[in-house]
């Protein structure tokens, strides 16, 4: 099982590798704002892992299992912004998906894949959802929770 910070660096991989281009250590480094050093480290674990192939100065290339593991980890991410939204979270839906994915479950991103094809199969059910937060926040914000120790 790969770290959240491996996690990443393949995510980075796999994106770069769908938009056809040659992945270069320096794409990944400005793309997860991490240095060339940090790149180089994680690439060699990844390859001993056989998710990549890496040789120095030479093109970075995924492997089958690498292929597998970060379309799962791009459609996760994807999901799980598309989950919130759904819920009409007033977050930064990138950071919020970020800091949530590597911790939650496959059974628990599997029910809200399956939350996500429900409400967009139901559109009925999702308004009828939206037009409940309206009124939610309207009647003293109930539903809101807070910190007792912020200042919202």
């Amino acid at each position: 099982m790969l770290s959240p910070s491996l996690e990443d660096y393949l995510e980075e991989i796999y994106r770069i590798s769908q938009s056809g281009e040659t992945i270069r250590v320096t794409d990944i480094a400005a793309c997860l704002n991490v240095s060339l050093p940090s790149v180089t480290r994680a690439l060699q674990k990844l390859d001993e892992c056989n998710y990549i192939n890496y040789r120095r100065y030479r093109e970075i290339v995924l492997t089958n299992k690498g292929k597998e593991l970060g379309h799962f980890l791009v459609e996760r991410n994807r999901i799980i912004r598309e989950f919130l939204q759904l819920l009409g979270s007033q977050c930064d839906f990138e950071a919020e998906a970020e800091a949530m994915e590597h911790y939650l479950s496959v059974p628990t991103i599997t029910a809200i894949t399956k939350f996500v094809k429900f409400s967009k199969h139901n559109p009925v059910w999702l308004e009828e959802y939206k037009g409940f937060c309206q009124i939610a926040d309207k009647e003293n914000d109930r539903g809101k929770l807070t910190r007792p120790d912020s200042k919202v």
